[in-house]
């Protein structure tokens, strides 16, 4: 039997949320994990595990877009080699059925008679954000079919963003196929943990103008969207600017707003001497196959393309993306920007030119918040707040409006004399909350208490009082694994003495011990979270910790909060 692949602590992390749920009589849960962090090996694993327990069971796994068919069962052969799997697609002219894993477009088995695919115990949704309201009748058409058969059959689906294209939460609504989020590893986790490259922003002299471009379904409407972006004008300065601004970058991405919008851009390119190509949905599959690979092997500097490299589409050695394509989802956002976040040798960030001013839209990529109507009737809002922004005038880094020292080069601007103080940290934010300079906000008191969770170990609730506001993050000092080991971490690099064996333990010391002096907070959805530590050490000393748990090169000034 082949040796199980090796999981990264947040994967175990994922797979034991998922069995935990399950084991406490959940239903159909989702798993959000972050674009370039291996969802597939997750799900593998998952299908793997499972059926070396229960060897009866069998797992049906369905995308929503054919073409994904191939690639995740390429997937899961890699991380599991000697799977028992098939193919339902007409499009690859495969039309397996019995197999214990069956990896099938919606499409080729939604009218299928569910006798023909035998018992299913688990049906796996993969890259769920893809399945549209509309949609929904497919999956349910097919699910209970498969229920007549197996009537506690489960459905997990695997997404980076657990929203839809157009419209809400995935886990809203009467008619939602899923209940729950049971795990999130989002892309700020990835940068921090140093699995994902960290996505860095310019500001554009250019951008297009959509004040006037109709809006429907919570989008704008494609083609009146295609003739704002797709202006002769338009196009040229945006090239030059990308040329300017991407010299020293090897593979740019363009996102663009239309098959001929794509095919401008990228003759555009072309016109100045840039190796460039195209690929749509009209794209023949043997030439958008060539030109990927050339793309990925490095052979081609820049692919401009049109609603088709938005998901599924993997080349680590991207580092540069250009937003030619406006949009009102959220999901697209996000997923649009996780092409750039693979790590690469000798890469060590992804820079955004943002000409749709998408990242003004919707803030930072690393905390969108998307509010659903948990039980309504699944029209669940994206809320989208105008993000206020400044440009440095040496580096063009965009920043907060409130921030007066530029994260990339360090310019100063000047400060308002008579600042107001509040007992809130900024919103305003960049392309990723990393870009911010975060103000420290001084920590009156520090207090801990026990937090439990049925079925799992205590915790430790960890409260920063600063000014009128509660700022709260929780330490796992009992849990096992990655979570233990990564709390350990947590006390021995903050607290700067050996970490405790016991929450008890815990609580004591830190109420003696005293040494956070002041944190500073990133907004991660709608809470906020802390994401850097001013500490005095027992010899007096004052540091600087980040979330990362390195010490800071530089202290920060410290902003005095009402009281």
């Amino acid at each position: 039997m082949a040796a199980m692949i090796e999981l990264r602590g947040y994967q175990d992390e994922a797979l034991s949320s998922l069995m935990n749920y399950w084991n406490e009589g959940g239903g159909n849960p989702l798993v959000d994990l972050a674009t370039g962090t291996g969802k597939s090996v997750v799900i593998a694993t998952l299908a793997r595990r499972l059926i070396e327990a229960y060897p009866t069971m069998r797992v049906l796994m369905l995308v929503h877009v054919r073409e994904l068919v191939e690639q995740n069962a390429k997937a899961i052969l890699r991380a599991w080699p000697t799977a028992p799997l098939g193919i339902n697609s007409a499009g690859l002219g495969r039309r397996d059925k019995r197999s214990q894993i069956l990896c099938a477009s919606i499409q080729s088995v939604a009218n299928e008679d569910a006798s023909t695919l035998g018992e299913r115990h688990l049906v796996i949704v993969d890259e769920a954000h893809l399945i549209p309201k509309s949609g929904n009748g497919m999956y349910r058409k097919l699910l209970s079919k498969l229920r007549e058969a197996v009537p506690d059959l489960r459905v997990v689906g695997f997404t980076a963003t657990p929203y839809r294209l157009d419209s809400g939460r995935l886990d809203d609504g009467d008619d939602a196929l899923f209940d729950d989020v049971v795990f999130t590893y989002g892309i700020a986790q990835g940068v921090d943990d140093g699995f994902l490259s960290p996505l860095v922003s310019r500001a554009t002299g250019q951008v297009i103008d959509v004040s006037n471009v109709q809006r429907r379904g919570g989008e704008f409407v494609a083609g009146a969207l295609e003739a704002a972006a797709n202006q002769d004008a338009i196009t040229q300065a945006a090239c030059s600017e990308i040329i300017a601004k991407g010299s020293e970058r090897n593979s740019w991405l363009v996102f663009c707003a239309g098959v001929a919008h794509a095919l401008a851009v990228r003759d555009a390119m072309r016109q100045r001497g840039i190796q460039a190509e195209c690929v749509t949905g009209e794209t023949p599959k043997g030439d958008r196959d060539r030109i990927i690979a050339a793309f990925r092997d490095g052979r081609l500097r820049c692919l401009t393309n049109a609603n088709v490299l938005t998901t599924g589409f993997d080349a680590p050695c991207l580092d540069l993306i250009a937003m030619l394509r406006p949009t009102l989802s959220t999901s697209l956002y996000v997923q649009m920007l996780g092409r750039g976040t693979r790590l690469h040798p000798g890469k060590e960030s992804c820079l955004v030119l943002d000409f749709a001013e998408n990242v003004r839209r919707f803030g930072p990529v690393d905390a969108v918040e998307v509010r659903g109507t948990k039980g309504g009737s699944g029209e669940g809002k994206v809320t989208v707040e105008t993000v206020r922004a400044k440009a440095c005038p040496h580096c063009e880094t965009l920043v907060s409006v409130r921030v007066y020292t530029c994260t990339h080069c360090g310019h100063e601007w000047p400060k308002p004399a008579d600042p107001k103080h509040n007992a809130r940290a900024d919103s305003d934010v960049a392309v990723m909350s990393r870009e911010m300079k975060d103000r420290w906000l001084p920590v009156q008191s520090v207090t801990a208490y026990p937090h439990r969770k049925e079925n799992s170990p205590t915790s430790m609730r960890v409260e920063y009082q600063s000014g009128f506001q509660i700022y709260k993050e929780w330490v796992t000092i009992e849990h096992p694994g990655f979570a233990g080991a990564k709390a350990s971490k947590w006390w021995r690099t903050i607290i700067g003495t050996d970490a405790p064996k016991t929450v008890a333990e815990g609580l004591t010391r830190i109420a003696q011990e005293q040494a956070i002096k002041a944190v500073t907070i990133q907004r991660d959805g709608k809470y906020w979270r802390v994401s850097g530590y001013r500490v005095r050490r027992p010899d007096g000393r004052m540091i600087d910790i980040g979330a990362d748990m390195k010490v800071a090169p530089a202290p920060l000034q410290i902003v005095k909060v009402a009281s």
